[in-house]
């Protein structure tokens, strides 16, 4: 089974099953290696020996997959680096254009200077990126293809619920009906109300593991 179908189902509400396995998939692009951990199921995608992944895992263990010895020794095999991990959360494309009484003047914009947009622009193909006074909202393939949501709101704009209407924007802006996924550092609680308030849901937790160059 591929990382796609894997995500694809969980998208549909089918999940791998809680059986506290790891099953190790081929990672879907060059760019992209990492651990997703379900509900006691975590997903492997390296383009790595499956029996060589799973030699680096403790046996029993069904937090391994996610912490620091497991990762550490993936990124030694597959000479990556960890990045953060994150919650992996998911909403259902919203119809039409974001609404008026989201009170959102849009404006799309080609600047690829701002850090948010350049951030996204190593990690995302079909990068598109919309700006408000104090925020940005931009959605980009990343992971398997998945339509990703990132949201930035200025420091004077916090507080506002602007975090919260971009989320709830970037529903919208998905094209074709598509899943759209997000994920949000733990940590940033404002970040997880913001989507979460937005009608994105957890699906699990993800680490994505960098080429050196990134």
């Amino acid at each position: 089974m591929s990382l796609e179908r894997i995500l694809a189902d969980a998208a549909g509400g089918v999940f791998p099953p809680a059986d506290g396995s790891v099953t190790v998939v081929p990672q879907p692009a060059p760019r992209d290696a990492g651990v997703i951990a379900f509900t006691a199921h975590s997903v492997v995608f390296a383009d790595a020996d499956p029996a060589a992944v799973r030699g680096l895992l403790p046996p029993g263990d069904l937090s391994a997959p996610l912490n620091p010895p497991f990762l550490t020794a993936l990124c030694a095999l597959l000479d990556r680096t960890v990045n953060n991990v994150d919650l992996l959360t998911a909403a259902p494309a919203l119809p039409g254009p974001p609404p008026a009484t989201l009170d959102l003047a849009l404006r799309e914009t080609a600047d690829r200077a701002r850090p948010r947009i350049a951030r996204a622009l190593r990690h995302r193909d079909a990068v598109r990126a919309w700006t408000v006074p104090g925020g940005t909202v931009l959605i980009g393939r990343g992971v398997a293809g998945r339509w990703e949501a990132a949201v930035e709101v200025d420091p004077g704009a916090r507080g506002t619920g602007l975090g919260r209407r971009l989320a709830l924007a970037a529903r919208h802006l998905v094209p074709g009906g598509a899943t759209v996924w997000a994920q949000i550092a733990p940590g940033n609680a404002a970040s997880v109300r913001a989507f979460t308030a937005a009608g994105f849901v957890p699906m699990g937790a993800e680490a994505l593991l960098l080429t050196r160059e990134d």
